[in-house]
């Protein structure tokens, strides 16, 4: 793959699909979780504003995007690890991409590896909504 080429969202998904079926139990996986939200990288300035805030969610959640050379660019924070992780995955999943891409990815790595059920229902409501967001600014895009 030249270094302008990205693997498809099939692919990252099934990567992170194969990263977590390696790991023995929930315990693991969530420290899977709390190392991927580690790495995230956040920007500084100006992304904790009401703006960016999701609603829904039970920790704080920013998401910022941006539409740069026709790709769609996502900035991400938490104030809580598990969930800064799961934002982890998702950028890794969707940033960078076309708009129409992001829009229509479906998303099946949440189900497959279980995440969407082992979280507690809090949680899982602010998926969705950081989902949903995220989704909304790119079918602005489209």
């Amino acid at each position: 793959m030249s270094s302008g080429e990205r693997s498809s969202p099939s692919a990252v998904q099934d990567e992170i699909i194969a990263e977590m079926s390696g790991l023995e139990d929930w315990l693991a996986k969530y420290e899977y979780l709390v190392a991927r939200g580690r790495e995230l990288r956040t920007p500084g300035d100006g992304m904790r504003t009401e703006e960016n805030a999701i609603a829904g969610c039970q920790s704080s959640v920013w998401i910022r995007a941006e539409l740069r050379d026709g790709r769609v660019r996502l900035a991400a924070d938490s104030d809580a690890m598990i969930t800064r992780g799961i934002i982890a995955l998702l950028l890794r999943v969707l940033d960078g991409r076309a708009p129409g891409v992001v829009a229509g990815t479906e998303l099946y790595f949440l189900d497959r590896t279980g995440l969407r059920t082992h979280l507690s229902p809090a949680r899982a409501n602010g998926l969705a909504a950081m989902v949903r967001k995220i989704r909304t600014y790119a079918e602005e895009w489209t």
